[in-house]
């Protein structure tokens, strides 16, 4: 089962170690998840303190200053547990930063507070067939403990439980018909710590929590979409890659496109998109695209410094004018809900894909701050622009 992040394939500084735009979750040698068992209410967040030991996980869940709630995890040797959250600290196996979009470099990430939480959410997987995975917010931090303050949205449950929320929440989208060239966007909820289903809050951090959700779950599905309030992250499935172009295919699809010599109507140069390991430089037969129109055309400038200073330009062929930006293949095959071929492009940020995998993409409503949502490219994160978000390519064949 794999987590992917936007960045079209790898980091902008490279994956290193925890830090990476794709993990894969394997069976783990030796079961390392939890289940709640013991709860304690304790008069004085010393005396919760002194019961939340250090080699046992527990949540703790602050009342009052009076009074502390401790729930006590057990062993679970039919399950593996893994932490996702913006901490190094060892007990989350993948680190997230927050997703700058169009950002080509981590630099531009440091500026911006971080509204990723440290120990963002956990993932429960069963270690047996059908192998099952769930969502829960917050993540166990170096002393096994998860803290929920006085200030969280929390409440006791019908049978006698305690549960809560975490300050920035953790959303979950699963999509309709699978993630498949059939999907459809599904409805954004809530999971809490407990990993129980609500409708969302009235802003990302409200005290008041939303609908409990009964008839659905935090069971992960092929296409699930995991957002941390900075990161969204897509749930990939075994079987669901199985499904899913290769990297190969991909390239092959770039080969075939190059093959076919399509020539800008202007220069009448052959274009060609530039191998996927140079995805981030511009190259001299690189294709240009204007956005209003779809025309495919290599780079050029008729002097004029308007153009120059990047404003909307005229097409030579059609003369619509709007943005003229370079063609990029999308190189993440996760993202792909089919093995189409690249026909069109999102706007405005010209990441090249299949048809329905544009379609598919430009439903979604990404959430975006505390309380906005906006459809985005999965290969960048940049908002989508125009009427659909999208656009067909309209390459000029060789002349000869």
């Amino acid at each position: 089962m794999q987590l992917r992040g936007q960045y079209n394939g790898s980091l902008p500084n490279g994956d290193r170690g925890r830090r990476k735009s794709r993990f894969a979750l394997f069976k783990r040698p030796k079961a390392n998840g939890v289940k709640p068992s013991t709860v304690h209410i304790a008069c004085t967040p010393q005396a919760a303190k002194a019961i939340s030991n250090k080699d046992q996980h527990s949540i703790s869940y602050t009342l009052s200053r009076a009074q502390t709630v401790v729930v006590e995890y057990t062993h679970d040797s039919n399950t593996d547990m893994f932490q996702i959250g913006r901490s190094t600290e060892s007990p989350i196996d993948f680190v997230v930063t927050d997703t700058v979009p169009g950002s080509q470099s981590n630099s531009d990430t440091q500026s911006v507070q971080s509204t990723i939480s440290r120990f963002a959410c956990r993932i429960i997987c069963e270690r047996n067939p059908p192998f099952t995975a769930r969502i829960y917010a917050a993540g166990f931090d170096s002393s096994k403990n998860i803290f929920l303050g006085e200030k969280a949205a929390k409440w006791k449950t019908s049978d006698g439980q305690m549960d809560g929320l975490t300050t920035n929440g953790v959303l979950v989208m699963h999509p309709r018909n699978g993630f498949t060239e059939d999907s459809k966007p599904g409805i954004w909820r809530e999971i809490s710590v407990c990993g129980n289903v609500f409708s969302l809050r009235e802003t990302r951090s409200a005290q008041q929590r939303g609908k409990m959700v009964e008839v659905e779950t935090n069971q992960l599905q092929d296409g699930s979409l995991i957002d941390l309030c900075g990161a969204t992250l897509l749930w990939r499935t075994a079987e669901g890659l199985s499904h899913t172009p290769t990297v190969k295919h991909l390239e092959a699809l770039r080969q075939e496109i190059n093959a076919a010599r399509p020539q800008c109507p202007v220069g009448f140069n052959t274009l060609a998109f530039p191998s996927m390991k140079r995805k981030d430089v511009v190259d001299e037969k690189q294709p240009w695209v204007y956005l209003n129109c779809g025309h495919v055309h290599g780079y050029h400038n008729w002097g004029n410094k308007e153009e120059r200073d990047g404003k909307d330009r005229e097409c030579p062929m059609c003369r619509s004018v709007g943005p003229y930006v370079p063609l990029w293949l999308g190189c993440e095959a996760g993202f792909y809900v089919d093995a189409g071929p690249p026909t069109h492009a999102f706007s405005p940020c010209g990441h090249v894909c299949s048809e329905k995998t544009t379609a598919y993409w430009s439903q979604i409503p990404l959430p975006h701050g505390t309380h906005t949502f906006h459809a985005a490219c999965p290969f960048c994160a940049h908002q989508l622009a125009g009427e659909q978000g999208y656009i067909r390519l309209i390459f000029q064949g060789p002349l000869d």
